[in-house]
């Protein structure tokens, strides 16, 4: 059949094939597909039929079986680099952040005395079912963004004269994809854990929250 797609033997970029996609890998390759097609390479039929399986694959080995014959779009993320297992986020009176495609570790040791962290998992590449976070927040701040499917445990946060706040939105139908347990000692400042907030144009044009169908 034209426009058949055989499956791949082997991952994208050493990415094992079973890892699951998230909504971001799956948009990524729509977007691939599309600017192939729109560049003579896919029929509108292959195209068609592309972006059925590219909407409903689950793994990273289905989302590569469709574009091994296609050349990788300017711009076009890399494959994720692969995890660690301790990872140290240190900083006095800056910031840090991590986000887009990043890979989660298996634990993250966080250190703040006045500036501020940001953990964005929005679009992180998750490899372990359980990540530790051992947070040491003085009077700067550490926010985690969550996304369907993330639970967050940070019950064993000692805190002094600031505040930890986490917020668990999703419903009890999103399977869980990821566990959180935070850990460590706040002073003066404050842990947040929440999902992604609307952005001002979403906002302006009253488009929903992010996410907002898993509520």
């Amino acid at each position: 059949m034209n426009g058949e797609v055989s499956p791949l033997g082997r991952g994208d970029g050493g990415v094992p094939d079973g890892l699951r996609a998230s909504h971001a890998d799956r948009d990524r390759v729509v977007d691939l597909l599309r600017v192939a097609a729109g560049d003579g390479r896919l029929t509108s039929e292959e195209l068609d039929q592309r972006l059925e399986l590219a909407l409903n694959a689950r793994t990273y080995g289905e989302l590569a079986a469709l574009t091994t014959d296609l050349p990788a779009a300017p711009g076009t993320a890399a494959a994720p680099a692969p995890a660690k297992d301790v990872v140290l986020i240190s900083t006095r009176s800056g910031s840090a952040r991590r986000d887009g495609r990043w890979t989660v570790p298996r634990r993250i040791e966080v250190r703040v005395r006045s500036g501020s962290v940001k953990l964005d998992l929005t679009e992180a590449v998750l490899t372990h079912p359980v990540l530790e976070i051992d947070a040491e927040v003085g009077s700067g701040s550490l926010a985690v963004i969550t996304r369907p499917g993330v639970v967050v445990d940070a019950d064993d946060v000692e805190v002094r004269s600031g505040s930890v706040r986490a917020k668990s939105p999703w419903n009890s139908r999103v399977p869980v994809t990821l566990r959180i347990h935070v850990s460590g000692k706040v002073g003066s400042g404050h842990i947040s854990v929440r999902p992604p907030y609307r952005s001002f144009w979403q906002w302006l044009t009253r488009r929903p929250r992010r996410y907002a169908e898993y509520r």
